[in-house]
């Protein structure tokens, strides 16, 4: 008698929650190989509890104290509810203002928070399961009871901590039920990117360290309950044409002229207005002399695009004239050296060790200076000690031109 066979059926697709409770397991609930898994840009999440007992590390005046400076990106956004109108209006802004605006329907917003503050920036040690070089940002936003910026959608990936006071979030997660795509049609009135149409699916009020996770085009609107605080940790996500338009830029510069349309192999014209397939095979000669497809040149390529692509600043000398032999004694005496917040740093291996990528320039190194000088935003006499002598030139090289500073160690008393 034949055993029966087993059934090779995949067992039903797995109903995934909406929301969970960290329940201590960290600011995702559960492992980061889960989480990309399941949901990372294919499932909404909210977390309860992400950041337990969590407490703002700035006040709304601080923001507004930052949306004053003139190096800073900030707008307020105000609707109209007796007539929905919306309107926006960009920073630098004068601190006297503050005290003035309206009890409700306003949002305050500011982008790069974790350039100004340190505290801040600490956050993004717990989204280090994710490519530093992919995280662009934290941006903040104060919001008067009912402030909003409308129901929209971001074309990127979006960690919403809210971080002081209540927000309510409504979202429309249609496709991850299964449901139609809903419209993205924008409101044709406003100057904001708002939805025509908004249907929610969910409605939660999120208090203090609740966060929600969105993917990219999940329609949402986030209208608050009470004055409060939201820190929105957004993706870095080129559009195709954006890394198409730098890339053929890139190979166009660096192109030899000598590399030109050739047709050696020539025959008589059967008719000498048309552009025969010989003709177009010679043109994709002519690009492929490029080396558009080489692993190497796209690799470099890429690195000094991602770091340089929406960058928050430009970083400028410092003026720093301590000689490399003063720097290395203050680094004996317990001095370091803090890079820039506005400094972009990522890695790659090479066909020979690697390459550091620091704002959008590249250079050689050995695998483990490029992996340390990546990693440590700030290097102490120890970290100093450990590189290689290039990287040394590096490092004090790129002091030289304001990507460090350093602090000697009466500084930090």
């Amino acid at each position: 008698m034949k055993r029966p066979r087993k059934s090779s059926a995949q067992p039903a697709t797995q109903v995934l929650p909406f929301e969970i409770d960290a329940g201590g397991n960290g600011p995702l609930g559960m492992t980061p190989e889960v989480f990309l898994r399941d949901y990372w840009q294919k499932h909404p999440l909210l977390v309860r509890n992400a950041f337990p007992d969590f407490v703002s590390p700035i006040q709304p005046e601080d923001l507004a104290g930052v949306a004053c400076e003139e190096m800073a990106l900030s707008r307020i956004v105000m609707h109209d509810r007796a007539h929905d109108r919306w309107s926006v209006r960009t920073g630098p802004f004068d601190e006297a203002m503050f005290p003035d605006m309206p009890h409700q329907d306003w949002t305050l917003l500011v982008q790069d928070m974790d350039k100004w503050d340190v505290d801040i920036r600490e956050l993004l040690e717990d989204f280090r399961f994710l490519p530093r070089w992919r995280i662009d940002d934290i941006m903040v936003s104060f919001a008067a009871p009912g402030g909003s910026v409308g129901a929209h959608v971001d074309q990127y990936d979006v960690f919403l901590l809210q971080a002081h006071g209540h927000r309510r979030w409504q979202i429309d997660a249609s496709v991850a039920m299964g449901r139609p795509a809903p419209s993205l049609a924008f409101r044709p009135d406003v100057e904001l990117k708002l939805l025509q149409s908004f249907h929610a699916t969910h409605d939660w009020v999120l208090g203090p360290g609740d966060m929600l996770y969105l993917p990219p085009n999940v329609p949402h609107n986030g209208v608050a309950e009470d004055a409060c605080l939201t820190f929105s940790v957004g993706m870095r996500a080129p559009a195709a044409a954006e890394l198409l338009g730098d890339f053929v830029d890139t190979l166009a510069a660096e192109a030899d002229e000598s590399l030109r349309y050739h047709d050696p192999d020539l025959k008589p014209a059967k008719d000498p207005y048309e552009i025969d397939t010989d003709a177009m095979s010679r043109a994709v000669e002519a690009l492929n002399m490029l080396r558009m497809n080489d692993p190497e040149r796209l690799g470099d390529w890429f690195g000094r695009f991602m770091t340089i692509y929406r960058a928050a600043g430009e970083v400028m000398s410092n003026g720093e004239d301590r000689s490399r032999i003063e720097i290395e004694w203050d680094l004996q005496q317990g001095a370091s050296l803090v890079r820039h917040p506005w400094t972009r740093v990522a890695w790659r291996k090479a066909a020979r060790g690697a390459t550091l990528f620091v704002s959008g320039q590249d250079h050689a190194l050995p695998l483990a200076d490029a992996r340390l000088l990546a990693n440590n935003a700030t290097v102490d006499g120890h970290d100093y000690e450990a590189l290689s002598e290039t990287g040394r030139e590096l490092l004090i090289s790129l002091l030289a031109a304001g990507h460090y500073q350093l602090y000697l160690a009466e500084d930090e008393d």
